[in-house]
């Protein structure tokens, strides 16, 4: 196997993310673009994207599996079996999405997905791993019906790039294309924590399956999006993980197997709500968001270019590179990615992680170079740096500091 030109998607994603930003200056609308917020929805894309360069080929091999010991019928690739499978891709994507709003553990991969109060083309990738397996499990329904592996991948690209298109506020109501297609103003009411418009509009591409099942909404008011309980973090890992601690908690309090049960697989709506302020306290994800702005958007930025930098490098070379390669730059961006939720949320313990980074590309770097033996160097530096002239101190001075807005 060659190149990979879908990597090439990953800068196109940028582009139009950045081509709307400045539609939105313009038009002199500013809060649909707020930095941390965009800044989190970019961690939480790009990882998605990273992680699933090592499982997306098991996603084919599955369906492939599926389709070769289990398919019902033997369906021809015909021009109007593309119709076909659209329609039949929808309508999962439809009983996906709304099961992962009704169902607690599948709510813990998806919530995700709604933690931005801003609604823009960044928010389209705040997708997690999690939710990718989740889906590409439902989706083994088209191969077992008897869709070829390379049809359902195909329509699985197409149906992506639409649904990103349909997380922005620049493109209003859409006349009679609203009674046909998901658009923007119908995806933002689903994305929206008014009462009225909770747990509407599932659809990814046609409105007929929340018509059809009672889950359609137009927009009427304008929406306030986010959830109805809002975090208080852009930390890259509590965004993916507070809601497994959430269950957990609430399993723990369970008393008997039906409470139990609940806790996992029960209504999301059910969810005692004392819990996530019980959590955020002491995992310390409850600051109070002080009226600023980061001085230390350079730094932060340079690190972000990088890692996209990377990571299109890493999907386009990915097949013709070593597993140390790969694992290792896999390993940076994480990395990176959690450094940048910690330095929005001005966390202290940031400065061993950025130790770490350094000590970690150095030992990668020895090792390509046959001198691993020598990393113990660059440690021991950094502890006499920090022993003579307080390095952890001057990092902090110089990299985390908000200046106050007047």
């Amino acid at each position: 196997m060659g190149l990979n030109y879908l990597a090439f998607a990953i800068p196109a994603f940028f582009i139009f993310v950045y081509i709307e930003y400045k539609i939105a200056q313009n038009q002199k609308r500013t809060t649909i673009f707020k930095y941390e917020s965009t800044v989190a929805n970019f961690s939480i894309g790009i990882a998605e994207r990273l992680l699933n360069l090592f499982i997306a080929a098991s996603f084919y091999q599955l369906y492939d599996w599926v389709y070769r010991n289990y398919a019902l019928f033997d369906i021809s690739s015909a021009w109007y079996v593309w119709v076909l499978i659209l329609l039949a891709t929808d309508f999962v994507w439809y009983w996906y999405h709304r099961l992962g709003h009704e169902i607690n553990f599948l709510w813990a991969a998806h919530i995700v997905h709604h933690q931005s109060e801003e609604f823009n083309l960044s928010a389209a990738a705040r997708i997690t791993t999690f939710q990718a397996l989740f889906r590409n499990i439902f989706w083994c329904v088209l191969p077992f019906v008897g869709f070829h592996p390379t049809m359902i991948i195909t329509i699985l690209l197409v149906h992506g790039a639409y649904s990103f298109f349909t997380h922005t506020q620049l493109v209003g109501k859409l006349g009679w294309l609203e009674h046909v297609f998901i658009t923007p103003s119908l995806h933002g009411v689903h994305h929206a924590s008014d009462e009225k418009y909770l747990d509407k509009n599932y659809g990814d591409v046609f409105v007929f399956w929340d018509k059809l099942f009672g889950t359609f909404q137009t927009e009427e008011e304008p929406p306030k999006f986010g959830l109805t309980h809002p975090l208080k973090s852009y930390s890259f890992l509590w965004q993916h993980f507070h809601y497994y601690l959430e269950i957990g908690e609430a399993y723990k309090r369970a008393n008997g197997f039906k409470a139990k049960w609940n806790a996992l697989f029960g209504s999301p709506a059910l969810m005692d709500q004392n819990i996530r302020p019980i959590l955020e306290r002491k995992f310390r994800q409850d600051k109070i968001k002080q009226q600023s702005k980061p001085r230390f958007k350079f730094y932060l930025n340079t690190q972000l270019i990088i890692v996209v930098a990377m990571l299109t490098g890493l999907t386009l070379y990915f097949n013709l590179m070593n597993i140390t390669d790969q694992l290792a730059i896999l390993f940076f961006i994480i990395i990176t990615l959690i450094n940048i939720g910690a330095l929005l949320e001005q966390r202290k313990w940031i400065y061993y992680l950025e130790c770490f980074r350094l000590i970690l590309v150095l030992a990668y770097l020895f090792y390509s170079f046959n001198i691993f033996g020598l990393v113990v160097f660059p440690i021991a530096a950094l502890i006499f740096l920090e022993r003579t002239i307080s390095l952890s101190k001057i990092y902090i001075k110089y990299v985390f500091a908000y200046q106050s807005i007047k």
